[in-house]
C-alpha cells in the first residue's frame, strides 16, 4: 500500500537535461486522424520526439507525437504549446481548432502553434489498464452512493481496476505517468524546437500542467495562460470532491434555461420546479443520471441534448476517443500525482458529509476510486506550484464552472502570488477562451497576441 513520503516533501524536483541534448524535429504531412473523417488534424504537420520514460534514469525512451501550425513569416513571435486537459485527452488537433475558432484574430499568425498527445495516450506511446467496460473506464469518478454499503461495493470494483492497471501489458510504464514528467516533456519539446522560451495555453487539467511547468521551469516561460483552473494540488481527492461544488455552482444556469423552455421540454416552469424534477428523475434513473447531468453542464451548447435526455430521448453513444488509453492515462496520472486516502472509512464519512453539503452530486464526487488501491508507490512528491519566477501567468476562470470551481482558481492565484493575475468571467461552463464571452476572449488575446498583462486581477460581465 502507498504511504505518504513526508521526508521527500522538501526535495527538489528533477529537471530535464539541457536543451543541447535534445534532437531536432522532422515535420511531415498528413498528421494522424484519430480514425475520424473529416480529419480533425487536416492542414497540420506532425513530428515525433523521443523523451525519457524516467528522467532520473533517461536511457529508456518513449515517443511523443506533436503537431504544428506554422506562424506567419514577419508576424511570428514565438511558439505556443497547447494542452486540452484530461489528463489523457489527445491534443494533436488543438492547433487546427485554434485556427478554426480564432483564425481572424491574428493569434495563429503570431506563433508556431504546437499540439501534442501527452505521454501515455493515443499517438504517443500509449498505456493501458486493460479496461473492457465503460464502467471500468469511468471508475475515476465513483457512482452516487446511497450509503456506506454502496461505497463498499464501489471499492470492490475499484480494487479490480487498480489491479488491472498494475498487471497490464504496460505496467512498467505506469509509475512514470505523472504531471511532473509531462512538464519535463514540455521542456524537451521546447528544446527540440530550438526555443529559449515557450508560451503555453492549457485548459482544465491542462491548467495544472501549465502551472507545473511554470513552477519547474520558470526561466523557460514566455506567456502562460491557464484556463478553467484547478487548485495548486491538481486532481487530488480534494479536487474530486469539488466536482460537487462545481455542480451546485452551475446547475442553476441549466435550471433557468430549461424553465424558460418549458413549452418545449416540460421539465418545469420555474428553476425550482426543474430542480425538483432533477431529484425526481435521479430517484428512478439511477447514478448514471446524475453523472450524465454533470457532463451536460460543461457547455451551454449541451443544454438541449441534456434536456432531451431528461425528457427520455435517446442518449449519445461513445466516440472514437473514448477508449482504454485515454481512461488509463487519466487514472494513472491522478493516482501517481497524489497520495489518496486508503481507508474505506474516509470515503464513507466523506460521502455522508457531502450528501448534506452537496446533495445533488456530493456522494458521487466523494466516492472511492481505484487510487485508494493503487499498486505502485509515488516516485516523487507532487509538483509544488508557485515559487520565484517572472510575472507572466494569466488565469481565466468562469464563476460557475462545473468541473473546476472558482475556489481552485483562487488557490492557484494565491500560490503564484505576484507572478499571476486572475480574470474572472460572469458565466457558466468549462472553459473561457474561444467561447461566447468577448471580454474573456479579449483578455487572453490581449496577452498572448499583444503582450498586455493585466496590472491587477479583473472581471468580465456576462455575455448574455
Amino acid at each position: 500500500m502507498r504511504k505518504t513520503l513526508i521526508a521527500l516533501a522538501f526535495l527538489p524536483l528533477l529537471t530535464a537535461p539541457p536543451a543541447a541534448a535534445a534532437p531536432g524535429l522532422t515535420w511531415t504531412i498528413p498528421c494522424p486522424d484519430y480514425g475520424m473523417s473529416p480529419s480533425p488534424t487536416a492542414g497540420l504537420a506532425c513530428a515525433t520526439l523521443r523523451v525519457p520514460l524516467d528522467y532520473a534514469h533517461p536511457d529508456r525512451t518513449i515517443e511523443l507525437t506533436l503537431s504544428r501550425h506554422a506562424g506567419t513569416p514577419g508576424k511570428r513571435r514565438g511558439v505556443l504549446l497547447m494542452n486540452p486537459g484530461g489528463p489523457g485527452s489527445p491534443g494533436l488537433a488543438m492547433p487546427a481548432q485554434l485556427l478554426q475558432r480564432m483564425g481572424g484574430s491574428g493569434l495563429p499568425d503570431a506563433y508556431d502553434v504546437i499540439g501534442f498527445d501527452p505521454r501515455g495516450t493515443t499517438y504517443s506511446t500509449p498505456v493501458t489498464c486493460a479496461m473492457t467496460t465503460s464502467e471500468e473506464r469511468g471508475a475515476v469518478l465513483g457512482p452516487y452512493a446511497a450509503g456506506a454499503g454502496d461505497v463498499t461495493a464501489t471499492a470492490a470494483k475499484a480494487r479490480v481496476v487498480a489491479e488491472k492497471c498494475g498487471t497490464a501489458s504496460t505496467k512498467d510504464l505506469l509509475p512514470h505517468m505523472t504531471t511532473a514528467n509531462t512538464a519535463r516533456d514540455l521542456d524537451r519539446i521546447r528544446a527540440a524546437l530550438g526555443e529559449r522560451k515557450i508560451s503555453y495555453y492549457g485548459v482544465s487539467y491542462g491548467s495544472y500542467l501549465g502551472a507545473a511547468y511554470a513552477s519547474m521551469f520558470p526561466g523557460h516561460t514566455d506567456r502562460i495562460v491557464l484556463d478553467s483552473v484547478l487548485g495548486p494540488r491538481g486532481l487530488d481527492v480534494r479536487a474530486n470532491r469539488r466536482f460537487a461544488e462545481g455542480f451546485d455552482d452551475r446547475f442553476p444556469d441549466f435550471a433557468a434555461w430549461a424553465a424558460e423552455r418549458d413549452d418545449v421540454y416540460h421539465l418545469g416552469r420555474t428553476p425550482a420546479a426543474v430542480t425538483a424534477k432533477f431529484f425526481e428523475l435521479a430517484a428512478v434513473r439511477g447514478p448514471g443520471f446524475r453523472s450524465g447531468t454533470w457532463n451536460g453542464l460543461y457547455d451551454d451548447a449541451f443544454f438541449p441534448a441534456l434536456a432531451r435526455d431528461w425528457a427520455g430521448a435517446a442518449r449519445t453513444t461513445a466516440g472514437p476517443l473514448d477508449g482504454d488509453s485515454h481512461a488509463a492515462l487519466q487514472l494513472q496520472v491522478l493516482c501517481n500525482d497524489s497520495d489518496w486516502p486508503e481507508r474505506l472509512g474516509y470515503y464513507q464519512y466523506a460521502v455522508e458529509r457531502d450528501r448534506v453539503k452537496h446533495p445533488m452530486f456530493g456522494p458521487a464526487a466523494a466516492n472511492v476510486n481505484p487510487c485508494a488501491f493503487w499498486p505502485v508507490e509515488r516516485a516523487e512528491p507532487p509538483v509544488r506550484v508557485g515559487g520565484p519566477g517572472p510575472a507572466n501567468v494569466l488565469l481565466v476562470q468562469n464563476l460557475r464552472d462545473p468541473a473546476t470551481p472558482l475556489s481552485g482558481a483562487r488557490e492557484t492565484r494565491a500560490a503564484f502570488g505576484p507572478r499571476a493575475r486572475l480574470v474572472t468571467v460572469d458565466d457558466g461552463g468549462h472553459g473561457v477562451f474561444t467561447r461566447e464571452n468577448a471580454c474573456g476572449n479579449e483578455a487572453v488575446l490581449g496577452y498572448l497576441r499583444d503582450g498586455v498583462f493585466p496590472a491587477a486581477d479583473g472581471s468580465c460581465q456576462s455575455a448574455r
